[in-house]
């Protein structure tokens, strides 16, 4: 994350120092059970493959996973705990720039140079007051309305101002990313490719987790995002939209109970490196 800035940006956002935690019950540290991953795919044998290979990343990896993967070229998908609900982290903030787009769409305006400004930062830095000065501007009225627009049903906005513990799911995650990276009646063609761009300019410190192992050329678009507390350890998110090689796909994983945010992060990285070789491969 970015400097220190208020206590509220803290606890509400992605990026906490180490020890910083919000009250809470211990977390666990028992190895999840043996995850079931299902997929499909139009391509012969690449379902089975990815289910095999998914599942081998996450073997004795402790903590909850979520998986989403949806490869338009070869009509593959792949999910894991769908459903399951994580605080979102920074994660959200994808979402918080999606709305701005959308409401600025609906009143036939360009975004100012202010909001401009702040979505940057937002996205390339995971800066958290810029975050809490777009989730205020827009207010929860405005977030529920492109949540709804976006058929994001799983998605709880955090209260009082608490965007980082917003709920999310991997269903509805993949559900943003697709908004993102194809035509469609919420977000304009311009605010889709804007949100791309920024997502493409991740200031390098954070671009791990879903673009690791993408093969040279292909283009990358990331956010992360990280959050400790003292229920279920540190959160560790990635969610990444992916092109080239013939292929145009887009990947989450989301994670907590891990006992380190590097523990996280090579769970994550686990799974995205299976799911890279294998559609390269296809």
């Amino acid at each position: 994350m970015t400097r220190r800035t208020s206590h509220r940006a803290l606890v509400t956002g992605a990026g906490l120092a180490a020890g910083l935690l919000i009250p809470g019950v211990a977390a666990g540290t028992a190895t999840a059970a043996t995850p079931t991953v299902t997929c499909t795919s139009a391509k012969a044998g690449l379902a089975t493959k990815l289910k095999k290979d998914i599942t081998a990343a996450l073997s004795g990896r402790k903590g909850t996973v979520s998986v989403g993967l949806r490869d338009r070229t070869t009509k593959t998908t792949c999910t894991l705990r769908a459903s399951t609900a994580y605080d979102s982290a920074s994660i959200v903030k994808v979402t918080v720039l999606a709305t701005l787009l959308w409401d600025a769409k609906k009143h036939g305006r360009y975004l100012t140079d202010r909001e401009n400004s702040l979505a940057k930062a937002m996205i390339t830095k995971s800066d958290n007051a810029a975050t809490s000065t777009l989730w205020r501007q827009l207010g929860l009225t405005k977030i529920r309305g492109f949540l709804t627009a976006a058929k994001m049903t799983q998605t709880k906005p955090g209260a009082n101002g608490y965007w980082g513990l917003t709920q999310i799911t991997a269903t509805d995650e993949q559900k943003l990313l697709a908004l993102l990276t194809a035509k469609n009646a919420v977000l304009s063609d311009n605010s889709r490719a804007y949100a791309l761009k920024l997502m493409g300019q991740v200031v390098a410190s954070q671009r791990w987790g879903t673009p690791y192992g993408a093969p040279a050329g292909t283009a990358v678009h990331v956010k992360n995002g990280w959050l400790q507390r003292s229920t279920h350890g540190w959160r560790v998110h990635s969610v990444g939209a992916f092109k080239g090689g013939g292929h145009d796909y887009t990947l989450t994983v989301l994670t907590h109970g891990n006992s380190t945010m590097n523990y996280g992060i090579t769970t994550i990285q686990a799974v995205a490196k299976a799911v890279h070789r294998d559609l390269a491969a296809s």
